[in-house]
C-alpha cells in the first residue's frame, strides 16, 4: 500500500491529539472527585454551619459516609424517604421498590448531611455524592428529606447552602438533582427559593413522544467570597426558607 499522503497524517494527528487532551480532561475531573471522596470530613472549614439555632429549633449538623452511620440512622432515613416519596414514584413511571432505594441510600458513594437535635435524634438528611455527570464534576443531591415537626424553619434552605459551600470548597463545577415535575413541594423550593434551572442535559419533551415525569435541576458553583468570610457571614445572617 501506498504511504499516506501529509494532509491524512495531519488529520490522524488532530484527532489522535484530541483524543489525549480529552482523556486527560476526564482524568482530571475523575481526580477531584477523587480527592473529595477521600476527605475526612467534607464540612472541616465550614464550623459556623454546625449548628442551626433559629425559628425555636435547635439542631447540630455533620457529614459523614454512610459506611459510618449506624443502622438505625440508615433505617431512619430509608423510612422518611419511602414515607415522602413512595407514592410518588408510583404515581410517575419510576415505580417504587424498597430494595432498589434502600440499595441506592446505602451505596459506598453515598454520603449524609444529618441535622440532630440535642438527643441526638435525626430530623432531616441529604444523601449526596461526588461524582462525574456528562464527565463534569459534581456534587449530586439525591436526597433531601425533614420530619415534619422541623420543616417551614430554614432548616432545609441552610444545608442546602451548605451542600453549595462544600461543592465550592471540592471544586465542582455544579450542583445537580433530579426532580419529579409532580413534586410541587420540591420543584417549588429548589427552583423558587433556591434558584436551580434546568440542566442542559435534562431530557427536552418535545423530541419524545411521551414526556418525562422528572426534571435535571442544576445550579454552577460561581466565584464566591472567600469561604471563611461567606461562612461567617451567613452564620450571623437570617438564613431562613420554608423547606
Amino acid at each position: 500500500m501506498g504511504r499516506k499522503s501529509n494532509k491524512e497524517s495531519s488529520k490522524a494527528k488532530e484527532k489522535r491529539l484530541k483524543r489525549k487532551e480529552e482523556s486527560s480532561r476526564i482524568a482530571a475531573s475523575q481526580a477531584v472527585c477523587d480527592a473529595a471522596n477521600k476527605l475526612e470530613d467534607p464540612m472541616a472549614t465550614l464550623q459556623p454551619f454546625k449548628t442551626f439555632d433559629r425559628n425555636g429549633l435547635k439542631v447540630t449538623i455533620e457529614c459523614k459516609r454512610v459506611t459510618d452511620l449506624d443502622r438505625d440512622t440508615i433505617d431512619w432515613a430509608f423510612q422518611l424517604t419511602k414515607d415522602n416519596m413512595q407514592k410518588m414514584y408510583e404515581d410517575s413511571d419510576w415505580g417504587w421498590n424498597d430494595k432498589d432505594k434502600r440499595d441506592e441510600l446505602t451505596d459506598e458513594a453515598a454520603w449524609y448531611l444529618l441535622a440532630r437535635t440535642d438527643d441526638n435524634k435525626p430530623v432531616a438528611f441529604i444523601h449526596f455524592r461526588f461524582d462525574l455527570e456528562e464527565e463534569v464534576e459534581v456534587l449530586y443531591c439525591y436526597e433531601i428529606h425533614l420530619n415534619k415537626e422541623v420543616r417551614r424553619k430554614g432548616l432545609g434552605k441552610f444545608m442546602m447552602q451548605i451542600l453549595e459551600l462544600m461543592a465550592f470548597k471540592t471544586q465542582m463545577k455544579k450542583v445537580m438533582m433530579t426532580v419529579l415535575k409532580m413534586n410541587e413541594g420540591g420543584q417549588n423550593f429548589f427552583v423558587k427559593t433556591l434558584k436551580y434551572a434546568k440542566d442542559e442535559i435534562s431530557p427536552d419533551d418535545t423530541l419524545f413522544e411521551e414526556p418525562f415525569a422528572y426534571d435535571i435541576l442544576s445550579k454552577p458553583v460561581g466565584q464566591r467570597k472567600p469561604l471563611q468570610q461567606q461562612s461567617q457571614q451567613q452564620a450571623s445572617a437570617s438564613a431562613v426558607a420554608a423547606s
